[in-house]
């Protein structure tokens, strides 16, 4: 499946207090993993920088991860952006062909 990572940034009032931003992400779970079926989850972390959390998944297509940006920002995301990675081996696999060489 096609790995994704979630970049997100919150609303200031979204950001307030632990016990409402777990009960909130574990809301924002819950209702990703009903509205998008087939994601797995493979890591969340909180970040300092320009977003608040990473989350890298795979979903089965990117309508899938449309999905999960969109419900992210109808959950107290100020930005939410989904972006697909591929693993660095599979990069070089890729730039090779691009290049002419032999996979």
């Amino acid at each position: 499946m096609p790995t994704y990572v979630l970049m997100t940034k919150l609303t200031p009032a979204a950001l307030q207090g632990t016990s409402g931003r777990r009960a909130t992400g574990h809301d924002w779970k819950t209702k990703v993993d009903k509205v998008c079926p087939g994601i797995r989850w493979i890591g969340h972390y909180a970040l300092l920088g320009p977003y608040d959390f990473m989350d890298i998944y795979e979903a089965p297509d990117g309508e899938t991860a449309f999905r999960v940006s969109l419900l992210s920002r109808e959950n107290g995301a100020l930005t939410a952006e989904s972006w697909p990675a591929v693993a660095y081996p599979d990069f070089l696999g890729i730039a090779d062909a691009v290049e002419g060489r032999p996979g």
